[in-house]
């Protein structure tokens, strides 16, 4: 990930080692391409087992068509589908004031837009590619998270529009639906010749096409999963420096965990819901990623420590921020917590810089006397009515 350019000065300062920041930036790209490429080899050889090689000219034709269409898609027609509403700056002056901060301090040549969804869920996503692009976020976050933890939630949108995110993630997404479609073109033809096969036509069964074809789907799904969560670390890292105050962030994560803990669940599941395993998430646990942020603060030392995974939880998240992530039962093994290669020296140089100060310009979401009041008084884009399910645009609507 390249340096935001308001930490540059810092940089030459030897703060941070330009040549350390540029080789981070390019094992980023890497563990990034190597996974999006997994994917495209994936579908590659699906292509070739089922329709030989003219199949990977034709996946790379379609595939190719469908990549520029998605990307020509305007965000504002994304976001029509659900119902959200672009707010005037009078509207929502918080989140334009925090945008226009984060904006100048990323170097984002476009201003993203801000978009209201109508919902009582909380959630914030971003949309779009770097000359157009938009922020949206449900009235319901905006009116319950303070000015810290939203600035928190907008750098790390912001952060994913700077880092091409968008753009890469829809390549995997490309790619793995590509996988899924041509496994089940494969399945159904393998079913529609059972009867061959049964009576001995003189049909072969292609048993490696077969096991391709069983397995494919699933391991193009953990590719973008895993391509996914490296993201969100990088986004969350992005967020940190942009903001210069990763307490915020943290505080934001926490409270999104405890909106995912319906109240349902406390009902049906009273001991805790058990958590899903750490491969099988588009996000890191959340744990993990206020563990990290919480690395910021500490000394290079220590945060060899941290990514070694020999260091406990409990001596590096705060008490007060535990004591409110929801408890979960431990039903589900979790994967190993050790940080990629190279993460550590990363984190190490960066949390140099916020703990130096030199992220720590003033800011609207720290400075502010209502810092830790609610973004928002007033109703930006509410709900009306009682929630109902509409399959045809895929959950819950007001």
């Amino acid at each position: 990930m390249d340096v935001p350019y308001f930490l540059e000065a810092a940089v030459s300062r030897n703060t941070i080692d330009f040549f350390e920041s540029k080789k981070h930036a390019a094992l980023n790209a890497l563990q990034t391409w190597l996974l999006v490429g997994g994917s495209i080899l994936l579908l590659a050889v699906c292509a070739y087992v089922f329709f030989g090689p003219d199949g990977i000219i034709y996946a790379a034709i379609f595939g190719g068509i469908s990549l520029f269409m998605a990307s020509r898609v305007s965000p504002a027609m994304v976001l029509r589908m659900y119902k959200a509403r672009e707010t005037a700056r009078n509207h929502f002056p918080v989140g334009h004031e925090i945008l226009d901060v984060l904006v100048e301090r990323s170097g984002l040549q476009n201003r993203p837009k801000l978009y209201v969804i109508p919902s009582k869920m909380m959630n914030a996503f971003a949309v779009g590619r770097g000359d157009d692009s938009a922020i949206a976020m449900t009235d319901q976050l905006a009116r319950t998270m303070t000015r810290r933890e939203l600035a928190g939630i907008m750098a790390h949108e912001i952060s994913h529009i700077r880092n091409n995110d968008l753009r890469v993630m829809a390549i995997a997404d490309t790619v793995s639906r590509f996988t899924s479609a041509m496994s089940t073109f494969g399945m159904l033809s393998l079913f529609l010749n059972l009867p061959s096969i049964i009576f001995g036509h003189a049909a072969t069964v292609p048993w490696l096409a077969v096991v391709l074809l069983i397995f494919a789907p699933t391991m193009g799904s953990l590719l973008q999963l895993a391509l996914s969560r490296a993201r969100e670390y990088d986004a969350d890292l992005g967020a940190a420096l942009l903001t210069g105050d990763p307490d915020g962030l943290a505080s934001a994560l926490v409270k999104l965990e405890q909106a995912q803990n319906a109240h349902w669940e406390g009902i049906v599941l009273p001991g805790g819901r058990v958590p899903a395993p750490s491969v099988l998430r588009t996000h890191p646990q959340t744990e993990d990623r206020i563990e990290r942020l919480m690395a910021l603060k500490e000394k290079p030392e220590i945060i060899e420590e941290i990514a070694g995974g020999r260091r406990g939880r409990g001596d590096i998240i705060p008490d007060r921020i535990r004591e409110e992530l929801p408890k979960r039962s431990s039903g589900v093994p979790k994967i190993s917590r050790k940080w990629g290669r190279g993460e550590a020296a990363r984190y190490s140089g960066y949390a140099n810089l916020l703990n130096d100060g030199k992220a720590g310009d003033p800011a609207p979401w720290r400075d502010h006397p209502h810092s830790d009041a609610p973004a928002s008084q007033d109703e930006i884009n509410a709900p009306h009515g009682k929630p109902k399910i509409r399959v045809t645009r895929g959950g819950v609507w007001w």
